[in-house]
């Protein structure tokens, strides 16, 4: 049994006496694991780390990945939401599958269980995990912005019964701008995929009570119009970053404001 929390406070050094590869499977375990402890803890931090650092190689990172990817059909909730953190810390570090963004794509929209956080479980944060590597794999040079962004609206228009807390529609948001600082999206692909954003809850508005859905879709695009007029960080500290197309996206989200809570 490796002992994960001996490892982070010794500094994540790598421990002699076990193989690379048998290390690596065993991180890989851990964060699928049901015990958050286990999940979110030690191995957490070790595999960030390792990853970041390189102590894990190119074709384990990208063999990793690829278990990643498969786990978006796994039947464990916490396995399916802690796969997309994991493929995240890959594509900053600079590996990339077109594979991987077939099956986040497919996964994403369709995920039904949107607990931020259960009791037993821990985090889970479907939306929030989903929506950070959305925004990574949206700033990918190989991924076309439009293609992430039409994902944002599938999340946005999916029907749920599930109101989305611990700031999770404030992440879904922060993807999207971060997606839309880049330079060659078009004003037409910076704008169109609210369009179906708009149709979808146009239908809503005088609904009562309010459906989840629409106050989901509502907290995510007044967070996304803040980014619109101030900018986004894309990394802790640094300055903000305009969005392109920023006084067209303001636009767009103030038309489509307008047409779901009008009366």
């Amino acid at each position: 049994m490796i002992d994960w929390n001996s490892i982070e406070a010794a500094g994540c050094a790598v421990p002699e006496d076990h193989p690379v590869e048998e290390l690596v499977r065993g991180l890989s375990h851990a964060l699928a694991d049901p015990d958050p402890l286990i999940r979110d803890g030690a191995a957490y931090s070790v595999l960030s780390t390792w990853i970041a650092g390189g102590v894990i190689d190119a074709p384990r990172r990208l063999a990793l990945g690829d278990e990643m990817a498969a786990r978006f059909l796994d039947r464990e909730i916490q396995a399916r939401t802690f796969a997309p953190l994991v493929l995240d810390m890959l594509v900053c570090k600079g590996d990339f599958r077109a594979d991987w963004v077939s099956a986040f794509e497919r996964w994403y929209p369709e995920e039904e269980d949107l607990r931020g956080y259960d009791a037993e479980l821990g985090w889970l944060h479907a939306v929030a995990h989903g929506a950070d590597l959305l925004g990574s794999f949206g700033c990918h040079p190989e991924v076309a912005p439009a293609r992430m962004l039409d994902l944002a609206a599938a999340r946005l228009t999916a029907p749920t019964v599930h109101v989305w807390g611990q700031l999770e529609d404030d992440r879904l948001a922060k993807a999207v701008a971060r997606v839309l600082t880049r330079s060659d999206v078009s004003e037409r692909d910076a704008t169109a995929w609210l369009d179906p954003v708009a149709a979808r809850f146009a239908a809503d508005r005088t609904a009562v009570p309010v459906p989840a859905a629409l106050g989901n879709c509502l907290r995510t695009l007044r967070m996304l119009y803040v980014f619109a007029d101030r900018g986004v960080r894309t990394s802790p500290g640094a300055a903000p970053v305009a969005l392109h197309h920023h006084e067209a996206v303001k636009v767009r989200l103030g038309e489509a404001l307008d047409r779901i809570v009008e009366r």
